[in-house]
């Protein structure tokens, strides 16, 4: 079971490739002996979801192990405020995962993950970074040929390909690098060989996956590698589509920028990680940016591409945030025509910066700033989508039926919304070419019309 983002599921399905290497078979919860839960460590809600899942798992009477990235932050402490867990897995134990699990079968001790700071564990420096990497245990890093590191859980249209792991900035809110540890590109070549083997696994659309995906290659010495290997991805026999997600906007170098607005075969989509547009509230989170500077991000990505994508996450609450911040960040909302808008609460987070700072929000003062930019997003959101009625829109179909269910170039998987088609044979995996003749919310709905492919 899988908790958490995008990147948790590649790690999911390698884990599943491991555990089946090693005489394990994958079943449903209702017949296993052990139940895995990959969990998420991210923010108080979403530890808070993964609890809840390892509690409802050994209610079953079922062996249940953690792993993912609350077992790597927490450990032992995990470990000893849930003795239902009948163990608690870091990734240092994923490349030896069925011998822990038979372990745990077999009712032998199985030592809890001791949690360090993964950012120790890796040089950042090109010379020194692959020779580390051999190392130390870095999720969705071990691609061997012919899928043997990998086993799809799902037979979607759409398969999640990782770029790399970790990060390297700094941000004071985030806790992520140091239980993911610094930024790891993946080689080109295993990267390609991957997407191969998903485009024969039946995957139609590639959502390339990372920490920071405008990172990918700086540790391999070439900051431009994610320009060069776009169009080979697009060109890979059997994908119509690839997407990229997690742009950093403080790196969206302007040769990236226009690769995506305009390679064939990849979507002209942004999702661009704004969290604030404050520049005071930036430079305390350590982000940078401003109204202005993402603004013109946006104008530069529409001159390109005139329908592109956009989506953000933004947070509320931040410490020291004052109503003129939240009007800010509402200004910036209201010009910047974003087809996805996703709303946090500010919590604080064990070993980071943001932890520390005195002036904290109220969380009463949290909550309501939290439902009054909700609500702004809502609207502004559905506004684009009705913007879009009387455009064309190219629809991978993840659904087939009477009424056939899939998403545009700008929408991306689970987050971002769905197209309906109201008419004309699709079939699930291809795309269909539709114009739009409603909205509801951030979903539309279109009439399928012109050439399919």
């Amino acid at each position: 079971m899988t908790l958490g983002c995008a990147r948790n599921e590649v790690d999911s399905e390698e884990l599943a490739a491991r555990l089946g290497a090693g005489g394990w078979q994958l079943t449903d919860t209702d017949d296993a002996d052990i139940v895995v839960i990959n969990t998420c460590g991210f923010i108080a809600s979403a530890k808070k979801d993964s609890i809840d899942t390892l509690l409802a798992a050994a209610d079953t009477g079922k062996k249940v192990v953690a792993v993912g990235c609350l077992a790597e932050r927490y450990g032992a402490e995990l470990a000893a405020s849930l003795p239902e867990a009948d163990a608690v897995l870091g990734f240092d134990s994923y490349a030896d995962i069925a011998a822990r699990l038979d372990d745990v079968a077999a009712g032998r001790p199985v030592t809890v993950h001791a949690p360090r700071d993964r950012r120790e564990l890796l040089p950042v420096t090109p010379t020194h970074r692959p020779a580390a990497v051999a190392d130390v245990a870095v999720p969705g890093h071990a691609w061997l040929p012919n899928g043997a590191s990998r086993v799809r859980l799902d037979d979607a249209p759409v398969a999640y390909l990782k770029l790399a792991s970790g990060c390297d900035r700094r941000c004071t809110f985030c806790a992520i690098p140091s239980f993911r540890g610094s930024f790891v590109s993946r080689a080109p070549s295993d990267i390609v060989a991957e997407a191969r083997w998903l485009a024969d696994s039946g995957a139609r659309e590639l959502v390339l996956v990372s920490e920071n995906s405008t990172s990918y290659g700086k540790d391999l010495g070439d900051l431009r590698l994610l320009e060069g290997l776009l169009p080979e991805l697009a060109s890979v026999d059997g994908i119509e589509r690839v997407r990229v997600s997690y742009l950093q906007p403080a790196e969206l170098r302007p040769s990236l920028l226009e690769a995506i607005a305009t390679t064939p075969g990849v979507a002209a989509y942004f999702d661009l990680s704004f969290q604030q547009a404050s520049a005071q509230i930036l430079r305390r989170m350590k982000r940078f940016g401003s109204t202005e500077s993402f603004l013109e991000i946006l104008g530069r990505v529409r001159a390109l591409a005139p329908d592109a994508g956009a989506r953000s996450n933004v947070i509320v609450g931040f410490p020291g945030e004052t109503e003129s911040d939240v009007a800010e960040l509402e200004r910036f909302l209201g010009e910047a025509r974003l087809d996805a808008i996703g709303v946090f609460g500010y919590s604080d987070e064990e070993g980071t910066d943001a932890a520390d700072f005195d002036d904290k929000v109220p969380a009463e003062l949290i909550a309501e700033r939290v439902e009054r930019i909700s609500a702004l997003a809502d609207e502004l959101v559905s506004q684009r989508a009705e913007d879009r009625i009387g455009t064309r829109v190219e629809v991978l179909v993840d659904e087939a039926g009477l009424e056939a269910v899939g998403r545009a170039a700008h929408q991306g998987p689970d987050v971002d919304g769905v197209t309906r088609l109201l008419d004309g044979a699709a079939r699930r995996g291809e795309i269909v070419a539709a114009f739009v003749v409603e909205s509801d919310g951030v979903d539309l709905v279109a009439k399928v019309g012109g050439t399919s492919w």
